[in-house]
């Protein structure tokens, strides 16, 4: 049964056109997977969707009684709240109903009212009747639905009562989910909720969203999440909405089919025109020579004939995409990194305890563990920003070392990406312009400071820097956060060309596959290494486990 839909909706800020007569519909259960290029209006299409946004055209048609849940990008909570008292404000109409009962047992001690017949029975009766809605709409299960949800999400009874501000990004977006979910609604629109995820946490969102009954559109960049989750692909590129039926797996292999089908239909509809516009160029040209209404009548039929063709559109086989490439400006030796009996401890707080590793030349390395740890420490440690508690980390005396920071620190806020370009390499203006333009960047963002540009933005030019730098050795920290799937792509593609070293701290389980030879876990301090990829280490993870 269809729960909602857009009729021809278009949506814009400004003069700047981001949805364009875009058509969807939605039925009961059906899960359906966002995706797009950053800045596409995926975002804003779920808030259209949500009611925070209204369509500057068309019809945005929702069922009667259809309850809407909305998790957006980021989600902070409300300071000071406590995070199960965040996911019981998601249900306001039984916290007004428990106030209401609450008021109404303390109109029943009164004296007053107690040793007044008519007024006991009124507030006997209305307590009946709360109660009896209370109990209807799941107000004894509430708290419980509650803490088993923050619990299912990875948030232990022991952070309940945890202020939301002192919650990590992830934990506030599970917080957020929680929330979402326990209202029960009939549609759940999330916007990247596997931001600021680590792998166990990307686990337990797979679980939840596989087992809930309702209806599901995803903004993502995941695509282990879009593989295991979704059902339906719905690509927003354009301003225009496209359906794929099947996972994300099963969209690369149909959008590519599709493309080539309609570049196939577009040559053949190409050709049929310029038959008939030869035909009518020809009849026109007898009709000038011999007056014939005969030859004037076949050529308007011809131009009817294309006039009336439904026209193909040119198809766009392939997005303009970065323009990266690595390249290390000297080989180095074999040996890069090594770390000799590294610990790291603040105060009493022991974060890597005798760490011992050595990264060759050529080596692919994901490192990953649970959010917090102790990978950033490592990274620290490893770029000589702070000093081992015991141990020494040794770099090869040929390496120079990349760093892309998950927090964009390396870019300096208040320069201008064109300053920045050329503040490490002279160039003339209109050549750092023209480097900067193989990252999508316009003339206007390369002038505008980085301070203004967004997390995809930002991402893009830490690759630029970090591709003008010439080193033979990467250290990524998350670098595909904020990038959406073509450019994550296009990252994966350059790292497995390049001629030096990686190793990347990342919880995208896709990128990990592509690109990785090597998988470091950090716990408890230590590390162990697993050979291959993401879905190696998962086999060999789980096969450890069982053994135990």
């Amino acid at each position: 049964m269809l729960i909602t839909r857009l009729e021809g909706v278009s949506f814009s800020y400004g003069t700047r056109q981001i949805l364009n007569e875009v058509f969807l519909s939605l039925n009961e259960g059906e899960k359906i997977g966002l995706i797009g290029p950053n800045g596409g209006g995926k975002s804003s299409l779920l808030k259209v969707l949500a009611g925070l946004e209204k369509p500057n055209k068309g019809e945005k048609i929702l069922r009667t009684g259809t309850k809407v849940a909305y998790l957006a990008q980021e989600y902070a909570g409300e300071a000071g709240t406590g995070a199960l008292q965040e996911v019981l404000n998601g249900s306001p109409q039984l916290l007004a109903l428990e106030k209401q009962l609450e008021s109404i047992e303390h109109e029943l001690a009164d004296p007053a009212v107690a040793t007044h017949m008519d007024k006991l029975s009124q507030a006997l009766d209305r307590q009946a009747a709360l109660l009896e809605k209370y109990e209807e709409s799941g107000g004894p299960r509430l708290r419980n639905e509650a803490r088993g949800l923050l619990e299912k999400l990875g948030l232990p009874a022991s952070m309940h009562g945890q202020p939301m501000e002192f919650l990590s990004g992830g934990q506030r977006k599970m917080v957020g989910l929680a929330r979402c979910l326990v209202s029960q609604p009939d549609l759940l629109l999330l916007d990247e909720p596997d931001n600021h995820l680590d792998l166990a946490g990307k686990k337990r969102l797979e679980d939840v969203l596989q087992t809930y009954p309702g209806a599901i559109i995803m903004v993502s960049h995941d695509r282990y999440l879009l593989d295991d989750t979704i059902a339906l692909i719905a690509e927003l590129d354009g301003g225009r909405l496209t359906m794929y039926h099947g996972n994300y797996s099963s969209y690369t292999v149909q959008r590519e089919l599709a493309l080539l089908k309609q570049q196939h239909d577009f040559i053949a509809q190409q050709k049929e025109i310029k038959r008939l516009e030869e035909a009518i160029a020809r009849f026109k040209l007898w009709a000038s020579i011999v007056v014939n209404e005969r030859h004037i009548k076949q050529a308007r039929n011809k131009q009817r004939q294309i006039d009336r063709m439904d026209k193909v559109e040119r198809p766009v086989l392939e997005r303009r995409k970065m323009g990266l490439h690595f390249k290390a400006g000297e080989r180095g030796g074999q040996k890069v990194l090594e770390a000799r009996h590294v610990s790291k401890s603040y105060d009493d707080n022991l974060v890597l305890l005798d760490l011992n590793f050595l990264l060759r030349r050529g080596d692919r390395v994901g490192l990953v563990g649970a959010n917090g740890s102790g990978k950033s420490v490592l990274f620290r440690l490893l770029l000589e920003l702070e000093s081992p508690s015991e141990g020494e980390v040794w770099t090869g005396p040929s390496i120079r070392l990349g760093y892309y920071s998950q927090q964009h620190e390396t870019l300096g806020e208040a320069k201008t990406p064109l300053e920045l370009i050329r503040g490490m390499r002279p160039m003339y203006e209109n050549d750092a312009i023209g480097y900067l333009g193989r990252f999508l960047f316009t003339y206007r963002q390369a002038l505008d400071p980085i301070s203004q540009l967004s997390g995809g933005e930002k991402s893009r030019l830490q690759l630029a820097q970090l591709m003008l730098s010439g080193v033979n050795c990467l250290l990524l920290d998350e670098p595909t956060n904020h990038l959406d799937i073509a450019s994550t792509e296009v990252l994966e593609d350059a790292l497995n060309n390049f001629d030096g070293t990686v190793l990347a701290i990342s919880h995208d389980r896709y990128f990990l596959d592509r690109t990785c030879n090597q998988i470091y876990e950090l716990e408890d301090g230590e590390i162990t290494v697993y050979q291959g990829g993401y879905s190696d280490y998962f086999e060999q993870k789980t096969r450890l486990v069982k053994v135990r």
